[in-house]
């Protein structure tokens, strides 16, 4: 196997780790170099089929956006033709172009290249796909990617289900325990896609009155919010994980409460429902998580739709401020329902009476916000 593909998805944690599934089917006939983004570049080393991983900041990804200048532009040359690849496959999504790197990858003296692109690629790519006429724009991001690499010629080996996928990790007991737990992971990279923090707190009160053991996931720079949702219903586990660690970490738990961030795909690579606090300011059929049970919870028709918004353009957030904590509760209680310590269950069930009326009221309105995916 002599061939060396560069596998370019130059985003974040999740959008890398949607790549996944089309990284094996070309890891299946052809040795993997992944290109990422310094904030992708973690999820990209924990992909299978990933032989080594180049990072540099794209100047029209990454947010905010580095400057176009030289000794980026050669550094990024430099590694390409250290690398020596013979063939790219370049991964986007519907609102970004291939063109711009694929002039650089050219200009390195990559031969062949692939991606989908709306605009006229010339001799930019050798194989173009034409979005909305050679696939679907509306379809999970997954299979996007697996769209581009089948165009390049490389399709999923027989017996790879096209799930996303993490190379295993020890048991992270030491953290964990061993008893069963939920996880709440309530930090976001995009403001517009976060719930409260108090909404967050008052779903692990509710969580741990209703005999779930509740651990709560931060990064290094969340942990006051870690902290305030843990109160002391659950146990903090802000800044104690990288990513390889919260793998393990998600991979025992029994379901994730969690907004549209990477945590979320992460959790579904190793096979854990999501209970997913969506913002539809990117569509879900596009990026909720894949493949795994998952109760969608916030209003899709909301103001927000489709906007792409980082900071949310109305007032209050109603998209995901509206969803109640004892949603989140009755959601967890559908996806993992052995999870609760029993001999407290019977006492959760009866919550206090004061929170009781305040959420009694909302839980009819709020049933139409959740939908199974």
């Amino acid at each position: 196997m002599n061939r060396r593909v560069l596998v370019a998805r130059l985003d974040s944690v999740g959008d890398v780790l949607l790549a996944g599934p089309a990284v094996r089917a070309i890891a299946a006939e052809a040795e993997v170099v992944m290109l990422a983004g310094p904030q992708g570049s973690g999820a990209a080393a924990l992909l299978p089929g990933v032989e080594n991983v180049i990072s540099w900041a794209s100047p029209w990804i990454v947010d905010p956006a580095p400057p176009v200048d030289a000794p980026s532009i050669e550094d990024l040359h430099r590694q390409m033709v250290d690398a020596r690849i013979d063939e790219a496959v370049i991964l986007t999504s519907f609102h970004q172009s291939p063109l711009p790197l694929a002039l650089l990858l050219r200009l390195s003296g990559v031969d062949r290249i692939t991606g989908a692109s709306t605009d006229f690629a010339g001799s930019l790519l050798d194989v173009r796909l034409k979005p909305g006429e050679d696939f679907p724009e509306d379809q999970p991001e997954a299979e996007r990617a697996l769209c581009i690499a089948a165009a390049a010629g490389f399709r999923l080996p027989a017996g790879d289900p096209g799930k996303l996928a993490v190379r295993a990790d020890p048991a992270a007991t030491a953290l964990t325990g061993t008893d069963p737990y939920i996880v709440v992971h309530p930090g976001a990279a995009v403001p517009a896609r976060a719930w409260p923090p108090e909404h967050h707190a008052a779903a692990v009160t509710l969580l741990s009155q209703a005999g779930y053991r509740v651990l709560v996931t931060g990064g290094p720079g969340e942990t006051a919010i870690t902290a305030q949702v843990a109160g002391s219903y659950a146990t903090d586990l802000g800044g104690q994980t990288d990513l390889r660690t919260l793998a393990a970490v998600l991979a025992g738990a029994s379901a994730i409460v969690v907004g549209n961030t990477g945590p979320a795909h992460l959790a579904a690579a190793v096979g854990t429902p999501v209970v997913s606090l969506f913002a539809p300011v990117v569509p879900a059929i596009r990026w909720a998580p894949y493949g795994v049970p998952t109760v969608l919870l916030g209003d899709q028709q909301a103001a927000c739709r489709n906007t792409r918004a980082r900071q949310c353009p109305v007032p209050g957030h109603p998209c995901l401020s509206s969803v109640r904590p004892v949603r989140v509760l009755e959601a967890v209680r559908q996806l993992a329902p052995g999870a609760a310590r029993q001999e407290q269950h019977a006492a959760g069930r009866a919550e206090p009476a004061a929170q009781h009326r305040q959420h009694a009221a909302g839980r009819a309105e709020d049933r139409k916000e959740v939908r199974t995916v």
